[in-house]
């Protein structure tokens, strides 16, 4: 692990020497002279004194080395089409649309909320965003009307920009009736709405709000690059917060830039014209970082994917994209595998396809169960890494460096902690554990570049989220254990968030739909373990004396998919005679997630009446 913890150490006993020389990597309109600024802790900023603009460093330095290269190919199954651009192509599209937002009044410092499917223009949107210096605040269009409106209302875009319709295998999402009830249903009121029009899917424009986006193109001027600071804002990106309110994650422009290029050589092993798909959503931090910022700004292909890992068409969509496209790193999560998986057991689809370019396959968003591993690195032939992050950090804690050194595999670890995650694991009284021993995993400050710097709007709640467990600490939420050759374990979250197919929803959220109902005098939401998506929610209410259950868990599963949206799965609600609690009156959520999950749990000693959890035994193991 020489060359691996040469750099580890270097970056943290000397994090800005380390840094410094990662930057030079950046192309800067003012070079920065000082790396860290850490006069104000726990508010630490990145290249305080740095300048730059980065769509300029994704697109426009690229133009003399590699503008007929493919800079983005997008790969549809789902409309049966595929498209290339290259860096010039994407270039131009890029600053006319930033033309298109300038027009509608968005400048330097205004944020555009995106609320758009896996297509060209999702991508030309952010980069266009970045291109003026304004702040892109991204929604998965999986998102409901609710949902849409909270970010609307904590972002208070100028612009929002979305699409007609999204694609699915089976179906066709209307985005625009959403975006409509949304924009009702919130406070703020954008100026404008630049729609696309998609042919599967037309929609109806709102007279003097919305913007046809085709239109407004071919009209709209190109504009440059606008230099920004390098602590001024690139995106909002909001994670679920256990209390129901999302947080908006704050992105820097210098540190992120930074974090992504060296990401790419070091964690990746990719050069410049390598082709690397993330086969994620723009709506997630995976699309953000490596979809979109990361393989632009060294001068990579990358592919953006309209798609699913089956069904489109079937158990080899993957590998005939890795195929054509040639595609060197495979970025995906345990979900897309074990989907695969479970429709090709055997791996026959593998056979069909030449994949002779692929190098290596990349798994984060929830934790690699070793059955997965073991069966991806059997079939394929090629290193599988568990890798470890968060919408927080923006790119990996832990992972194996494969452009540094290749370290040994254990299955369920995700491996090593990264240059500038300083990982500590943590007991309840702020005491390090011994190798072996599970405790909260905790990141000594300061975070490094490419990390959250705060919260959108809101430095108190980034405080008592993250830094007020452990002084001195970042708390990620997670528990686990790092053993005797400092290879990283992680078990869990260590509150109400779930990881249903890599995405990270708050039970809390849904509890609170679920209160809402006139028959429901208590609830519980919990995530229970799923082969496929890793975890799924299951809901457990309590009626009101004299409520009728006819007819609720429909109606209860239809409030959850209305306000939260399809991408919970929230599809099992059970009515219980009663809820276990402790005698302080805390729902013993944990306990009933473990026997859900079939594990024999014991009666906590806290519990306020065992009957209660003894005659729910039989219906959580259902």
């Amino acid at each position: 692990m020489s060359g691996y913890r040469e750099l580890f150490d270097t970056s943290i006993s000397d994090p800005a020497a380390f840094w410094a020389e990662a930057a030079k990597a950046v192309t800067w309109t003012r070079e920065p002279q000082r790396v860290l600024d850490d006069s104000n802790p726990p508010f630490y900023r990145w290249f305080p004194d740095g300048e730059l603009n980065t769509c300029a460093n994704a697109l426009d330095r690229h133009l003399d080395e590699r503008s007929d290269q493919a800079a983005l190919i997008y790969d549809s199954p789902v409309t049966g089409t595929t498209r290339t651009y290259t860096y010039r192509e994407l270039h131009d599209r890029t600053a006319r649309f930033a033309g298109v937002l300038r027009n509608l009044g968005v400048a330097k410092g205004d944020r555009v909320v995106i609320y758009m499917p896996m297509v060209p223009e999702a991508v030309i949107a952010m980069l266009a965003c970045a291109r003026l210096g304004a702040v892109h605040s991204v929604v998965f269009g999986g998102f409901a009307a609710y949902e849409l409106a909270a970010r609307i209302d904590d972002a208070r875009p100028v612009v929002v920009v979305s699409a007609s319709c999204g694609i699915e295998p089976t179906r066709i999402v209307d985005y625009k009736p959403m975006l409509d009830a949304a924009l009702a249903h919130a406070e703020h009121t954008p100026s404008a709405c630049v729609i696309l029009q998609r042919e599967q899917q037309p929609c109806a424009l709102v007279d003097g709000r919305d913007v046809d986006w085709a239109d407004a193109i071919a009209t709209a001027e190109p504009v440059g690059p606008v230099p920004v600071a390098a602590t001024d804002p690139l995106y909002v990106l909001y994670t679920s917060g256990t209390t129901g309110k999302p947080k908006g994650i704050v992105r820097d422009n210098g540190g992120h830039a930074v974090a992504m290029m060296w990401t790419m050589r070091h964690i990746y092993d990719v050069e410049p014209g390598d082709v690397y798909w993330a086969a994620s959503d723009v709506g997630w931090v995976v699309g953000h970082s490596y979809i979109v910022y990361a393989p632009l700004l060294l001068g990579a292909t990358t592919v953006l994917y309209e798609g699913k890992p089956v069904g489109t068409p079937d158990a080899g969509a993957f590998w005939r994209v890795v195929a054509e496209h040639r595609v060197k790193v495979l970025f995906t999560a345990p979900t897309a595998i074990r989907a695969i998986k479970k429709e090709d057991p055997n791996g026959d689809r593998i056979k069909d396809y030449d994949l002779s370019s692929l190098a290596s396959l990349f798994q984060a968003g929830e934790r690699l169960d070793p059955d997965t591993f073991h069966w991806a690195a059997g079939k394929l032939g090629i290193p599988v890494i568990d890798h470890w992050w968060q919408t927080e950090t923006g790119w990996a804690i832990a992972a194996d460096p494969m452009g540094v050194q290749v370290l040994p595999v254990k299955p369920g670890s995700a491996t090593v902690p990264m240059p500038g995650y300083d990982v500590q694991i943590l007991h309840s009284d702020g005491v390090v554990a011994e190798p072996g021993e599970e405790g909260a995993i905790c990141i000594k400050l300061p975070l490094p570049p490419g990390t959250l710097p705060t919260l959108w709007g809101d430095d108190h709640r980034y405080v008592a989220a993250y830094l007020s467990a452990f002084s001195g600490y970042y708390l990620t939420g997670d528990g686990g254990y790092l053993d005797e050759d400092g290879y990283l374990f992680v078990m869990g979250r260590t509150d109400d968030v779930i990881n249903v197919a890599g995405h990270r929803l708050s039970t809390g959220s849904m509890e609170a739909v679920l209160a809402e109902h006139p028959a429901v005098a208590e609830c519980a939401v919990i995530g229970v373990a799923d082969e496929i998506k890793g975890q799924v929610p299951r809901g457990f209410v309590v009626l009101k004396a004299g409520a009728s259950a006819d007819n609720l868990a429909a109606e209860l599963v239809a409030a959850v998919r209305e306000n939260i949206g399809a991408v919970a799965v929230f599809k099992s609600v059970d009515v219980v005679p009663a809820l276990p609690k402790t005698r302080s009156g805390k729902i013993l959520r944990k306990t009933m997630r473990g026997i859900a999950d079939g594990r024999d749990e014991p009666v906590p000693s806290t519990i306020e009446d065992p009957a209660v959890l003894e005659a729910l035994r039989s219906i959580l193991r259902r």
